[in-house]
């Protein structure tokens, strides 16, 4: 059996090259892999394009999340939900950044990002979609009609990594979530080549976690960090 199980988040993106594409989860709070993003800071990986609902936050915060990684020049491109602050008096560096021609943004709507991710982990070339027709974001797509309503097609998103963060997880890398870490953790781990976790419980035996709790199957896990007691936590309820 592989050990998925690496002693530090330093080992685990030890080997994320420059150039890379990779999948974040989380909207906020427990979704977000903090400690993998701060990892990720601190290797040096640049030029990455970064897939995921927003670019971090807007507003100055020590909070950690993907706003680090843009601020310190790391991100060429972001494909977010949320590619703008939602009030002019919380602009941040990534509005500067694109204002200056420094940083690309690809703006796709909420649903249509979550498909195109789960469209790119089932293996499937394109899809059709209601959403953005007669919008800016139609610009250069193809538009079919159906029933007399027009779609859009929409490519499917994949990755060279995706990054999620998991409430536990079994010795195969069987994962568990709780609250927002299911939101894209599920349709990341099947869309990336190499899929890496920060886990909020220490790692049980094999078939301790019963099989209606696994949200994520091991097959598409390929590494697994525990979140020590001195790394950033996030509060959940145990389950």
């Amino acid at each position: 059996m592989k050990n998925k199980t690496f002693e530090s988040f330093e080992a685990a993106v030890a080997d994320i090259p420059d150039g890379s594409t990779i999948m974040f989860a989380g909207f906020a709070g427990p979704g977000t892999p903090r400690n993998l993003i701060a990892a990720l800071l601190a290797q040096g990986a640049s030029g990455l394009t970064i897939i995921s609902n927003t670019p971090g936050r807007w507003a100055d915060s020590d909070i950690v999340d993907l706003k680090v990684l843009v601020d310190a020049g790391r991100v060429r491109k972001a494909v977010a939900s949320f590619t703008a602050a939602p009030h002019p008096s919380m602009s941040g560096v990534f509005a500067e950044l694109y204002e200056a021609g420094e940083i690309e943004a690809e703006l796709v709507p909420q649903g249509t990002l979550a498909e195109r991710i789960r469209a790119g982990g089932a293996g499937l070339g394109a899809f059709y979609t209601p959403a953005g027709v007669g919008t800016e974001l139609a610009e250069g797509k193809e538009v079919r009609s159906f029933d007399g309503r027009d779609y859009l097609l929409e490519l499917p998103l994949r990755a060279d990594y995706a990054m999620l963060r998991a409430h536990r997880a079994d010795a195969l890398g069987n994962l568990q979530y709780v609250h927002t870490q299911r939101n894209f953790g599920p349709i990341m781990a099947r869309a990336a080549r190499i899929t890496i976790v920060e886990l909020d419980l220490p790692i049980v035996a094999a078939g301790e976690i019963d099989p209606d709790h696994v949200h994520t199957p091991g097959i598409f896990v390929d590494r697994m960090v525990v979140v020590p007691a001195d790394a950033i936590q996030e509060t959940v309820r145990n389950g």
